[in-house]
């Protein structure tokens, strides 16, 4: 348990609705990294949750945002709408900016499933204040249209026998023209239930993030 650092559950409202996210900033962080859920997942997914603990231990912030509300997330269609879910991860990231102990750290995003094609289509938007993604799992090709705009280091994982999955992150992963990678997780499914398979994701995101991401102060000098 990391006892020095900020938690604040955030709320954001964005025309009628009102959306909750729950901010962590280890001591001495220097970077966030911002949680783009996938279909019918919330900010207390266990898999997210367990990846931005680990991300914890190493130094690094995080932001787990519910994109819809729970009477949205009821209408099965919502989930897809990826224009939707990126236009809120664009408010929400630009109202992160303006928050005091968010504002000094270097952004990055984590999407899983869904999730990741609204990150990578906020990334491309944001691409001055995004400076890292990486998807699990993650849907990249529902962003086909933007990929080539995409300029934040990217990395792909999905599980090895996600077999279906994996071939449209090949087809997304070639589209991209930024630095990437593509990672595959051996004996992993699209959850990555597997024993180990999950602790596998959150060691490659962190090490990727640490890569990508720099101090705020390292970048103005």
């Amino acid at each position: 348990m990391i006892v020095n650092q900020y938690n604040k559950l955030v709320n954001i409202s964005i025309e009628d609705v009102n959306l909750e996210g729950q901010l962590t900033i280890p001591e001495h962080a220097e970077s966030l990294v911002i949680f783009s859920h996938g279909s019918g997942s919330s900010r207390f997914s266990p898999r997210n949750n367990f990846v931005a603990n680990i991300l914890h231990e190493n130094g690094i912030g995080t932001f787990l945002l519910d994109l819809l509300t729970k009477e949205e997330d009821e209408i099965y269609s919502n989930r897809f709408n990826i224009d939707l879910l990126s236009e809120r991860l664009v408010i929400a990231t630009k109202y992160l900016s303006t928050i005091k102990q968010a504002s000094v750290l270097d952004f990055g995003y984590f999407g899983a499933s869904t999730g990741a094609a609204s990150a990578l289509k906020a990334a491309a938007e944001l691409h001055t204040l995004i400076h890292s993604v990486v998807s699990r799992g993650g849907r990249p090709d529902l962003a086909m249209d933007v990929l080539p705009l995409v300029k934040s280091p990217t990395l792909l994982i999905v599980g090895e026998l996600d077999t279906t999955v994996l071939e449209l992150n090949k087809k997304a992963f070639d589209k991209l023209q930024c630095t990437k990678k593509l990672k595959v997780i051996k004996g992993a499914t699209h959850l990555f239930e597997e024993p180990g398979t999950l602790e596998m994701v959150a060691k490659i995101a962190t090490e990727w993030f640490n890569k990508t991401l720099e101090p705020v102060r390292m970048q103005i000098h």
